[in-house]
């Protein structure tokens, strides 16, 4: 006989005074009977009230049939069966679960608008107009799919809310292959684009106080690895706010500034006169090979515009959810209204960057071009604001992508000693974390410049992981279109993500390593 697992409670809801953090927090996870099987024929899902039934309540008199109703109802409000984890009520990702679909349109524009975006022109110039727009369209649309995906796995499973990527994958390739398969691009997504926006932002605000300084500025400005310390120093004291849902306000203030400079920089460059001998045809290229590889690292620099995937089952999982109001309503609501205003700022900064500047685009993306061609044609004020919209950006995108890996952090500490993290605990996480960013930023300062190879090396977690999660956990009629169809996608986006590593990979040797975002230092 099966022993009944300890942590599985029935979830009675105290009042604030009465409950503690370790029952009140992870309450958004439900554990009904599982389905049982006899005589070869599979049961009816049962829950709690199934029991209640019209047939069940036609005997029972008016006020006992009354009473039955209003627990059938209020069972369904506080979601049944709960599976009750204490640790996730110390966990920054899990910690709170009061979100909404309002925090969850702020983060997921946070995490899908970024640096990014202003290099989407670079692969125009090497794609040109046709399969430059066809490969961005096609693009938008699959991730789009793949989000949806995402988005009603989260609780796939009754009783069962997967709160981060890992878990989900280890739910559907098993624990071994499924940890095998995504910690590695999740985590190399998190602190690769952590280590990035140090670079980003460093570089940004040291053009942003030679704008605003002008010829004034002093013999002995900081060079750019300072400002680089400057920057990590500002996102460590802004690591400091414990959990996913406190950083909301972040989100926001990320998510306003990323489409202001956006929509900034291009309409400011598709306003000012373009550059002579201007040209929209692909750049020619010496030999087929170079070409090929050229058209893969710019498909890959199309795919990583579109990161933030695995970052989807951790947004979700900060809000509540109950069999009557499952987070997957909220949240889809919050993606949709997100990825409208992503669309908005992704093709006009990659249609109007390439109109502007063709294929004299430099490897640094539309703001180096706005930089370079425009810096003595556009006023000193509007430059300055543009970048320094791009440094709150970057700011505030650490945050949210450095929120799974202090979750690794955190997780690892309360495993091995049974408590929550203190506050100074917490903090070192958090310090160390960033200062390995910015030693790991100075010693590899190209690593900026590899948008297709992070895009190549993390393209299955946002197109080709999800379509087979969908196969293997929802298991769809073999052989039916659905079975065909994420199938075929699942292998595409593995097969793309190959291809667009060596072609990142030969991008960087053919160039030396020496590509930059910015003008160099």
């Amino acid at each position: 006989m099966e022993e009944r697992p300890e942590t599985e409670l029935i979830s009675i809801p105290a009042t604030p005074r009465d409950s503690t953090p370790e029952i009140l927090t992870p309450s958004g996870l439900r554990s009904p009977r599982p389905h049982s099987k006899e005589g070869g024929k599979s049961s009816t899902a049962w829950t709690p009230t199934s029991f209640i039934s019209p047939r069940f309540l036609s005997p029972i008199g008016t006020p006992m049939k009354k009473v039955l109703v209003n627990m059938k109802g209020y069972l369904e409000d506080v979601g049944h069966l709960t599976k009750l984890n204490p640790q996730d009520a110390w966990l920054p990702i899990t910690e709170s679960r009061n979100g909404n679909a309002h925090y969850a349109a702020f983060h997921n524009l946070n995490a899908g608008i970024g640096f990014q975006a202003l290099i989407l022109p670079v692969a125009f110039s090497f794609l040109g107009w046709s399969w430059g727009i066809i490969s961005l369209t096609i693009a938008y649309v699959w991730q789009l799919y793949t989000l949806w995906i995402l988005v009603q796995l989260h609780e796939a499973v009754p009783g069962k809310r997967y709160n981060r990527y890992v878990e989900l994958a280890e739910a559907a390739f098993g624990n071994r292959l499924g940890a095998w398969l995504s910690i590695f691009p999740t985590a190399y997504l998190s602190a690769g684009t952590a280590t990035a926006l140090i670079l980003i932002g460093g570089e940004t605000m040291k053009l942003f106080f030679e704008i605003v300084c002008g010829p004034t500025c002093s013999s002995n400005p900081l060079t750019t690895v300072e400002w680089y310390l400057v920057f990590t120093s500002l996102c460590i004291v802004l690591s400091q706010l414990p959990n996913l849902n406190s950083i909301a306000g972040l989100s926001l203030v990320g998510a306003v500034t990323a489409i202001i400079y956006s929509t900034m920089v291009w309409l400011l460059s598709v306003t000012q006169n373009r550059p002579p001998n201007i040209s929209y045809e692909p750049i020619p290229l010496p030999s087929f090979t170079s070409s090929m590889f050229s058209v893969f690292n710019a498909l890959g620099i199309i795919a990583f515009a579109f990161r933030g995937h695995n970052l989807v089952l951790e947004i979700q999982s900060t809000m509540p959810s109950t069999f009557k109001h499952p987070a997957h309503v909220p949240m889809w609501k919050g993606a949709k209204v997100a990825y409208f205003f992503i669309a908005l700022c992704l093709f006009p900064v990659a249609i109007g960057g390439f109109w502007a500047y063709g294929n004299q685009m430099p490897p640094g993306g539309i703001l180096n071009a706005l930089f370079g061609f425009h810096q003595h044609d556009i006023s000193r004020g509007l430059l300055a604001t543009t970048f320094l919209l791009v440094v709150f950006s970057c700011l505030s995108s650490f945050q949210i992508y450095s929120m799974p890996v202090f979750d690794n952090f955190e997780a690892s500490y309360t495993h091995r000693t049974n408590r929550p993290c203190s506050v100074w605990v917490r903090s070192g996480f958090r310090v160390v974390y960033a200062f390995i960013n910015f030693f790991i930023g100075v010693a590899l300062p190209f690593l900026s410049s590899l948008a297709g190879l992070l895009g190549g090396l993390t393209l299955p977690v946002t197109f080709a992981y999800p379509c087979f999660m969908w196969v293997l956990i929802k298991k769809p009629t073999k052989y039916s279109f659905n079975w065909y169809f994420n199938w075929s996608l699942g292998w595409l986006g593995v097969a793309f993500s190959f291809a667009f590593t060596i072609g990142g990979i030969w991008s960087i040797v053919d160039n030396g390593l020496k590509l930059k975002f910015f003008r160099p230092a």
